[in-house]
């Protein structure tokens, strides 16, 4: 292992340099969205981590007493929003129109398990700064280096479950997939199929790492590198799958912005009317499968026609333009006094939706309200 611990370290390295370009590439894209921030975001976070791993195998970083001062206070392994960005990434993906909440970002306050040993650090420096300690009487290191052990019991428990719900989640949005999600929900299937496979990776090594009779073992016979070598693989592929995704995003942008003015005021015209009356008069919103090709077909207006409408000319999603009709039906059935009587998942599907989260999350898109607010305020109304 010794032999080739120089040759992991490179490859360490190269993967968090790959990383810091990466990440700022997504997080200053010019199209800015919050997807690729959150991406960013999620890929220097790992980077970082991994670029410590690098540096304290390094001998003129930890025999130097500034840099182990700057280790010691500076935060370089923050895990616990991983989880948070990777679910609000693929909420942001498929949902153009996604906005953190309150709720969301509250979901971050676990951050403070990282940052808690170098907040303790640099208490204990000032402490001894102003003399209320003397050095030798407190031994912070010891207490330190035992809570970065345990910590990552809870940094491994919380990406687990926030992939459990990304993967719920992209199942529910494949219910609604369209011929423009498609490419998105392949790459997130293998973003959280491969994540998930490094979990695996990361609790065969937290097991004997977190027991303390083997945890100095299991350091000097392999170190982190059983961890950090696969990271450094999984920024390479992250990186580059994300910004592929991203420039693949730009294309169709482009793309369609191109095609939509190519259609004639009588194509445009005509298309809005069709779709008015198939939605409005006929409701086959009420179809929980409905999707681009069916309104196609059910229309006799190619596909193409109707995405560019909907997307660059009503300003909307395929996804939220039925779901407003959907949320309608379900604003006049709620108010209906012999509707009372019956669940909101029950009227929601009626209403053409097909999962209650969809549905929930939609509503609150369309009105800003939950839907028992909703229904509050059209009792007090009534």
């Amino acid at each position: 292992m010794h032999n080739l611990s120089g040759f992991f370290d490179i490859v360490i390295l190269l993967g968090a340099i790959q990383g810091f370009i990466i990440s700022s590439l997504l997080f200053f894209s010019k199209e800015n969205r919050l997807s690729n921030r959150l991406l960013g975001i999620f890929i220097f976070l790992i980077a970082l981590a991994t670029f410590n791993c690098y540096l304290i195998d390094q001998n003129w970083y930890t025999s130097t007493h500034f840099f182990q001062l700057l280790s010691a206070v500076f935060p370089t392994v923050v895990i616990m929003p991983l989880g948070p960005l990777l679910l609000f990434y693929t909420k942001a993906l498929l949902e153009p129109a996604f906005k953190l909440s309150k709720w969301d970002k509250f979901q971050f306050y676990p951050v403070i398990i990282d940052l808690f040993p170098y907040l303790t650090a640099v208490f204990f420096i000032v402490a001894i700064l102003s003399g209320l300690v003397k050095h030798h009487q407190l031994n912070i290191g010891n207490f330190i280096d035992t809570y970065n052990v345990y910590s990552d019991i809870p940094r491994w428990v919380s990406l687990t479950c926030y992939l459990v719900l990304c993967r719920r989640y992209i199942i529910n949005s494949t219910k609604e997939q369209t011929p423009q999600l498609s490419h998105q929900l392949k790459w997130l299937r293998q973003c959280i199929g491969v994540l998930m496979t490094f979990q695996l990776l990361w609790l065969l090594y937290l097991i004997p790492y977190v027991i303390p009779s083997y945890t100095d073992k299991l350091l000097d016979a392999v170190d982190w590198y059983p961890i950090y070598l696969p990271l450094a693989i999984l920024i390479y592929w992250l990186g580059i799958k994300g910004y592929l995704v991203m420039k693949y995003q730009q294309i169709n942008i482009k793309t369609s912005t191109g095609f939509s003015t190519k259609l004639s005021q009588d194509t445009l015209s005509q298309t809005i009317s069709s779709l008015k009356t198939a939605m409005e008069t006929n409701t086959v919103y009420l179809d929980p499968g409905l999707n681009l090709a069916m309104l196609s077909k059910y229309t006799g207006i190619p596909q193409k026609t109707i995405s560019a409408v909907i997307n660059q000319h009503l300003h909307k999603s395929f996804n939220e333009f039925v779901n407003e009709y959907r949320v309608e039906a379900f604003k006049v059935k709620v108010k209906q006094l012999k509707m009372d009587n019956l669940t909101f998942a029950g009227i929601a599907s009626e209403c053409g939706f097909n999962s209650q989260a969809t549905f929930q999350r939609t509503f609150k898109q369309v009105t800003g309200l939950s839907p028992s607010e909703f229904k509050s305020q059209a009792l007090q109304v009534g």
